[in-house]
């Protein structure tokens, strides 16, 4: 079972049939002038997939507008096929949400406001394992790890996930599932207060954190946090400049969320691209929703980097919503989209048309 069923439930499927082949999007897309359209597909590669079934699949996607696969896991195999047929193959990575040190380096591990290290009493689910961004080693650790990836002659990116903290707030639809109501910050889901924490805090402001009464109303205290990430994805951003490739990362859905429910402050990163997660049902929203948080995105982006609207194909009720969502995604200024869930042939077919619509 894929680990992100928690936020992203459901497997991902292959297409295993190839799209007919009138009026090929990629060649539209290839020709447009006024912006550079790329649309991603994420996916986990499967080792059951034979050569065939991955020249079907991939020349699907090419041809349906698809350029680019961010695998969560490492492939040769599944990297090169999809190089070998036009398509861009990136590294999807976890980045602060990693189990592997929990018993070599526990220390390295987030504490919530209540002292309880996640190293030992992980929050909402067992894989909620987070690294602390204050701590030097921790950003050299994952220095290491993207040199080490990028460094792969057959890998041509580097795609951040879980780049941020642990959520203290959960997306609403979710409250429910684990009986929680959120409508305040509770210390047990509020990172990280460790002392290294506390003390680089005390070093820039020359304030005590245990001296705030209500350090999550603290602005400092936030803004110590945004900043604790962002100074990491930067550093991850000139190792990608150095190997001259390229680096992305999946965000929440807006920059108010990602602020307020993860301390992630997305439009201050050096990017070349970035997928928020507009998963409109987690948040009990409509389908109209996706453009509104597009529209938010590109307007604090301010053309820094582009936007990559990111859809939940499961949120859906058919293909009319699909086609909605991605309608309302190009129309607010999104640069592409970038589909999570079973991307079946009709689902390719309503991005090919949309975007030979959309350049008609």
């Amino acid at each position: 079972m894929n680990k992100r069923d928690f936020i992203k439930a459901g497997l991902l499927a292959g297409v295993a049939s190839q799209l007919p082949l009138k009026s090929s999007a990629a060649t539209v897309v290839a020709g447009a002038k006024h912006k550079k359209i790329k649309n991603w597909v994420w996916t986990n590669p499967n080792q059951k997939d034979t050569d065939d079934e991955l020249a079907t699949r991939y020349t699907s996607y090419k041809t349906a507008g698809i350029t680019g696969i961010l695998f969560e896991a490492d492939s040769e195999r599944h990297f090169r096929a999809a190089k070998a047929y036009g398509l861009e193959a990136h590294r999807w990575m976890w980045t602060f949400n990693r189990a592997e040190l929990i018993t070599i380096h526990p220390d390295w591990y987030s504490k919530n406001r209540n002292g309880d290290s996640c190293a030992d009493k992980p929050p909402y689910v067992n894989y909620y394992r987070w690294l602390c961004p204050s701590r030097p080693e921790v950003q050299q650790y994952l220095e290491q790890q993207v040199t080490d990836i990028l460094d792969k002659d057959y890998i041509d990116g580097i795609h951040l996930d879980y780049v941020r903290y642990c959520d203290v707030v959960l997306p609403v639809n979710l409250w429910d599932k684990y009986k929680i109501e959120q409508t305040k910050e509770l210390p047990e889901y509020d990172y990280c207060y460790c002392e290294v924490c506390r003390a680089k805090f005390k070093e820039q402001y020359g304030t005590e954190l245990a001296d705030i009464q209500f350090p999550e109303a603290s602005l400092s205290w936030r803004l110590f946090r945004y900043n604790n990430i962002s100074r990491v994805v930067n550093s991850l951003s000139n190792i990608a400049n150095q190997h001259k490739k390229v680096i992305t990362a999946a965000v929440f859905p807006t920059p108010e969320i990602a602020r307020r429910n993860v301390r992630q402050d997305w439009t201050d990163w050096k990017l070349d691209g970035v997928c928020p997660m507009i998963y409109h049902g987690f948040y009990k929203e409509k389908v109209t929703w996706i453009g509104d948080a597009v529209a938010e995105g590109v307007h604090f982006l301010a053309g820094a980097f582009p936007l990559y609207a990111g859809l939940y194909l499961s949120d859906f009720k058919n293909d009319e919503e699909i086609r909605q969502g991605v309608q309302l995604a190009f129309k607010n200024g999104a640069h592409g989209v970038s589909f999570f869930g079973n991307v079946t042939p009709g689902v390719l077919e309503i991005l090919r048309s949309e975007l030979v619509q959309k350049h008609a």
